[in-house]
This record gives C-alpha cells, sequence and structure tokens, in this order.
C-alpha cells in the first residue's frame, strides 16, 4: 500500500521513549502557527512510499522500541498507518502517534472511521494542536503545555482519558 511521506527519521531518541522509527507523513489540514513541520502542509508534497518499505526498515532494526507517527497529520492518511500499526504491534514494538486532533475527536470518530480505527491501533498518543503560546522547552515528548500523552489502551478501555505515564526501566 502507498504512503505520501514527509521522510523517515531511524534511531529517533526524540519521539517517544527508545530508539524509534519516525514517520513524518505529508499534509495537514490544522496550520498550527509555529508548526515546526510547516513543509508536511501540502497534501501533494513529500514522496510516496510504499508501506512493505517501512516494514521492512522496522524489521531491519533489531534496537527499536517502537515507531512513531507524525507529520504532517497522521490521522489524515489512517488507512496505510493501520497497517504499519499492526505490523509493528506483530513486532512486539508499540506504535506513538501526535495529532493535532484531540483524543475525543478521534475517539468520537469525528476525524472519520479509519481515523478512529487509527486511534485503536496506537499505544500512545500525544493529541491537540500545536499552540505557540503555550509552548514549552520543559515539556517531555510534546510541543505545547495543552497537548497531553494518552495511553490509548487504558482510555478505550475506561472510557475516559488516562494519561500516559513513562515507567523507566
Amino acid at each position: 500500500m502507498d504512503i505520501r511521506m514527509a521522510g523517515t527519521v531511524n534511531d529517533s531518541i526524540v519521539d517517544g521513549p527508545g530508539i524509534r522509527l519516525a514517520i513524518f507523513v505529508q499534509g495537514c489540514t490544522h496550520h498550527c502557527k509555529g508548526c515546526q513541520n510547516p513543509q508536511t502542509w501540502d497534501p501533494d508534497g513529500g514522496s510516496i512510499m510504499t508501506t512493505d518499505h517501512v516494514i521492512d526498515a522496522m524489521k531491519s532494526n533489531r534496537l527499536l522500541k517502537g515507531i512513531t507517527f507524525s507529520g504532517g497529520e497522521p490521522f489524515e492518511q489512517p488507512t496505510p498507518l493501520i497497517e504499519l500499526a499492526k505490523a509493528c504491534h506483530s513486532l512486539g514494538k508499540d506504535v506513538w502517534a501526535y495529532s493535532g486532533y484531540t483524543y475525543e475527536e478521534l475517539e468520537s470518530g469525528k476525524a472519520g472511521a479509519d481515523a478512529r480505527e487509527l486511534l485503536e491501533n496506537c499505544d500512545v498518543l500525544v493529541d491537540g494542536p500545536f499552540i505557540e503560546s503555550e509552548k514549552s522547552m520543559d515539556l517531555k515528548w510534546r510541543g505545547s503545555r495543552n497537548q497531553r500523552l494518552i495511553d490509548v489502551p487504558k482510555s478505550l478501555e475506561t472510557g475516559s482519558v488516562v494519561e500516559y505515564v513513562y515507567k523507566w526501566i
């Protein structure tokens, strides 16, 4: 399956815990003021890559803790990312996603049924638009104070948002 991507970063240590394969999708309708990746906004930009290529990259790096979907807006290209998330989980690794949508918008299906399915295949969601006036360099794995780190499986199970707590091993 094809996916329009801005690029990938192998061995990322800033897009979630551990060594990660960061996948930057192309296209975003949020257009947050102060966005660190405005070059990813154009839905016709970037390049086409196959999900098989990304899965091969996952399999070839035995040090990966997981993958991180960023962008652009991952939930605007949910179908190929669902495939990648399932492949990642089959390898025993975790899936993080950054989104300008809130958990509530994704969970309710406001962003579409496929976006809801992608949410269901994520372990952690960093949700909410980047708000420049709430920017802080002191926040771990997020850019502005309004954004939350959400434990998706626990949130879906309980029916309310459960914040992610990182356990140092």
